[in-house]
């Protein structure tokens, strides 16, 4: 296989703080030799675990971005043990353009892995990643939230996996993050996503969805920040107590947690974040928009639970996800 065609301006071995970039050459009617350059911050301080901080996996989602460029200018080696590499924005084009795809070749990062050194800008980032910055790591947290087109309550999540052992590794950093809610995590489409990538490799892995709307918060950054350091903590890279109140636990255990639309039209929600909602409850209501007179439609929810997600915008198309049901845990 061809070697990555990124080249990264910082050492990944050497002691310091260090600010720089992974450049990936991307010739382009502007600029003929030109690159996209993504920000990337390494914290070293002698030996000790590799924590890979990751947001913005997808362009519209902003809380882990605001939380790891802030932490990329204040975290100071002395103050860590091990490594801290922070990616603020691993689809930069997609970050730049405020899309969840990459404005150049559609990709969807979160779907692309393991890549390709030779394939779309999208898949050069995903090799990368696969390639060379998963292996560097011990544990990994990748900030997620609803982007453009869902609204979640704010949680930390892992998988459960075939290896109960790992399994619980991921989950006891979950714990640690401090979220107001923490979720065992079913994935509707996990081919191709960063999350099997490094699971696959042992990784502890955590990810979020902190709110959504594609912007952020006061509350909703305020968790990241906090949780980010917990997660430091708890790995061992930051000497700190963990500032963490206890997580509502949710588990997300089948696709009847899923509702769908199948009409186009006017959304009107049924049911606000964290509401209790019953089998059979309608959750969202769907208005035909061509001409007035027309009956809604109601989507319920397919069991008891609370709603954890929601369709963010007023206007629904089909297909979309109108909304998410967890079941609480008693406990976890």
């Amino acid at each position: 296989m061809r070697d990555s065609p990124i080249v990264a301006s910082v050492d990944f071995d050497a002691d310091g703080a260090q600010h720089g970039f992974l450049r990936l050459p991307y010739s382009r009617d502007d600029s003929a030799w030109g690159s996209v350059m993504i920000p990337v911050t390494v914290i070293k301080n002698g030996e000790g675990p590799t924590a890979l901080l990751t947001g913005g996996n997808h362009g519209d989602e902003y809380e882990g971005p605001v939380a790891l460029f802030d932490l990329a200018a204040t975290l100071k080696p002395e103050s860590i043990a091990g490594r801290v590499i922070i990616v603020p924005a691993m689809n930069y084009p997609a970050f730049l353009a405020g899309t969840r795809t990459s404005p150049i070749d559609r990709g969807n990062l979160n779907r692309s892995f393991p890549g390709r050194p030779d394939g779309t800008v999208t898949e050069k980032i995903a090799d990368y990643f696969q390639r060379v910055l998963l292996p560097l790591a011990d544990n990994v947290l990748d900030f997620h939230s609803g982007g453009r087109t869902l609204d979640f309550l704010p949680f930390a999540a892992a998988h459960v996996l075939p290896d109960k052992m790992h399994e619980d590794r991921c989950f006891a950093a979950v714990k640690a993050f401090g979220a107001p809610y923490a979720v065992k995590m079913l994935e509707i489409d996990a081919v191709g996503m960063y999350d099997s990538a490094a699971e696959a490799m042992g990784r502890v892995f955590v990810t979020t969805e902190l709110g959504g709307g594609g912007s952020s918060c006061a509350r909703t950054v305020g968790i990241a920040r906090r949780g980010v350091r917990n997660f430091l903590a708890h790995c061992g890279n930051l000497d700190a107590d963990i500032e963490a109140s206890p997580s509502v636990w949710l588990d997300m255990p089948s696709d009847d947690c899923f509702a769908f639309s199948e009409h186009d039209g006017l959304i009107e929600c049924l049911v606000d974040l964290g509401g209790e909602v019953a089998a059979d409850q309608p959750v969202a209501r769907v208005y035909p928009t061509a001409r007035t007179g027309v009956a809604p439609i109601d989507y319920c929810a397919n069991m008891d639970g609370i709603l954890v997600a929601r369709h963010f915008p007023g206007l629904v198309k089909t297909g979309d996800c109108v909304a998410v049901v967890g079941v609480t845990l008693d406990d976890a």
